[in-house]
């Protein structure tokens, strides 16, 4: 098996046809310019020692060398061997609130991007654990599929916004009921479940659904973002302005801690208030590092072996023979005749 671990400095190859070009045009310019001093046959006895021939010669070893030294640099490599890896850890799956009262600045710079920020941060310490994120407002939805792909999991987190889900509200329960049904079905991986929201739950019953949670084996985590004092939510459209209610008053959005303790509580799992110096999310880690962890998968792949100092050397073999081809005749070597009688 084959492959380029640089595969994008192969397009380097596009200098080959223009250099091609370019010797052409330049070959053709010399030949007009000695045009204009007489027949090109006529005069050749006068240049003995020009040869058209010898410079195309060096041109052809120094594209090679360049051919062979780009696709050097571009990391050839050739698979070598099988490896079966297997790989332990849990499946986590974060519940993300992305309610308008999220944007709440009691936690700077708002309560929604402190969270982004720390589950940031938080994937970046992850080793083998699947981890997969639910949106939800009125509605849930999965942003993310459960994965061991840390990188896609940070691009997709970066994306998150407030405008993501259209139904305005705060249905927790039916964001858990969407994260159980977003793991690997049929697996006995420890699971967990981190909800993180200010716990303004005006949608359902949330505890119900952590208990149907727990009775699956799922763990469920509560962090509680937003203090004591509350916050204005900003509008979206009017900057310096905050929303208000139907009688002219600014909505102060407000932690409620009693109900994330309930839902944490029903889910068996640890509740965790968030503060601007610290979100929690270190917290749960510890705790989810603490379960028992599994097989989470098995997988085959080919062990490649560099091979890129191979392609270097033959580009530095086209550089050493284009070395030794003169650019013009020897007049030493033409009196040299070793057919001569």
């Amino acid at each position: 098996m084959f492959r380029f671990a640089h595969s994008e400095l192969l397009y380097l190859l596009i200098i080959i046809p223009l250099l091609i070009i370019f010797y052409v045009m330049m070959v053709q310019k010399k030949k007009k310019a000695i045009a204009t001093f007489g027949n090109p046959e006529l005069l050749a006895p006068l240049m003995p020692l020009l040869s058209f021939k010898r410079g195309a010669w060096k041109f052809v070893m120094l594209l090679f060398a360049l051919i062979f030294v780009i696709l050097g640099v571009a990391g050839p490599q050739f698979g070598s061997k099988l490896q079966q890896v297997k790989k332990k850890g849990v499946e986590l799956m974060i519940v993300l609130d992305v309610s308008n009262s999220m944007m709440a600045q009691d936690i700077k710079p708002s309560r929604l991007e402190k969270a982004k920020m720390s589950i940031s941060r938080m994937i970046e310490k992850l080793s083998n654990d699947k981890v997969g994120l639910i949106v939800f407002a009125g509605d849930a939805y999965v942003q993310l599929p459960i994965t061991t792909d840390y990188s896609s999991a940070k691009l997709f987190l970066s994306n998150v916004n407030t405008e993501m889900v259209p139904v305005q509200g705060t249905s927790i329960g039916s964001a858990i009921d969407l994260a159980i049904k977003s793991f690997t079905p049929e697996t006995e991986t420890s699971k967990a479940i981190v909800v993180i929201t200010d716990g303004e739950n005006h949608e359902d019953d949330a505890v119900i659904a952590a208990k149907s949670a727990r009775e699956k084996g799922i763990t469920v985590h509560t962090i509680g973002m937003g203090l004591d004092q509350g916050a204005p939510i900003p509008e979206k459209r009017r900057a310096g302005e905050f929303m208000k209610d139907g009688s002219g008053t600014i909505v102060i959005s407000k932690l409620n801690e009693e109900t994330l303790r309930d839902i944490a509580k029903g889910g068996e799992g640890l509740y965790v208030r968030a503060s601007n110096t610290n979100v929690g999310l270190d917290q749960l880690l510890d705790e989810v590092n603490e379960m028992e962890k599994s097989l989470l998968e098995e997988r085959v792949y080919s062990d490649y072996a560099e091979r890129y100092q191979y392609f270097l050397l033959v580009g530095l073999f086209f550089v050493f023979v284009e070395f030794i081809i003169l650019g013009r005749k020897n007049k030493h070597l033409m009196k040299i005749n070793i057919f001569k009688r």
